[in-house]
């Protein structure tokens, strides 16, 4: 089939498609008058996986509306959804159950999330491009619009994260000097 056909089929932009095309991500050729031809479509899973996070239990609220706004825009592309992934974890941690859990599934061909780093916080480019090996796609509904956006939002991740860290560490400093405290009054009350 035609990229453009392709393009419409999954309900992205012919640019996107052609970008994919161009890093090596679909099984396609290109004929001596420039279109581009997509092999083995059939074997393609259409099947789409909603993915949502937040960052922690405050943002609950935050989480089902992600997973309403991207259940209306599935509905509004045609998409058939197979699941609905709702999760609550740092987007720095990779050791998350639910996605994990997802990526390990091969009931689904596309997996949509509302911006890149409700999937991941680092390294989503790899993510793409496995998946892609794997004849699996994803979409992002919220594109930055330019590499500014992302380039602020990795460095906020970062401090956030270190931050994170340190905040843990003084807590877990503070137990444990509240913890050694505890253990000498009832040593002294003991020794009375």
């Amino acid at each position: 089939m035609k990229l453009s056909t392709y393009a419409k089929q999954l309900g992205i932009s012919y640019k996107t498609a052609w970008r994919r095309w161009k890093e090596g991500k679909l099984d396609a050729y290109q004929l001596d008058t420039g279109t581009v031809i997509i092999r083995d479509t059939k074997k393609r899973n259409n099947k789409v996986c909603i993915y949502t996070r937040v960052s922690s239990a405050e943002n609950k609220d935050n989480l089902n509306s992600q997973a309403e706004r991207l259940t209306q825009y599935c509905i509004a592309k045609g998409y058939k959804i197979s699941k609905i992934i709702k999760e609550v974890g740092s987007g720095v941690n990779d050791n998350r159950k639910q996605l994990t859990k997802l990526l390990n599934d091969d009931d689904w061909g596309i997996i949509v999330v509302e911006h890149k780093d409700r999937l991941t916080r680092f390294g989503f480019n790899y993510l793409d491009i496995l998946l892609g090996k794997a004849g699996k796609t994803i979409e992002v509904v919220n594109e930055a619009d330019n590499g500014k956006d992302d380039l602020l939002q990795d460095f906020v991740s970062i401090i956030t994260s270190f931050c994170a860290r340190l905040y843990g560490l003084r807590r877990s400093k503070r137990k444990t000097e509240q913890l050694i405290k505890e253990l000498q009054n009832d040593t002294y009350r003991q020794d009375k």
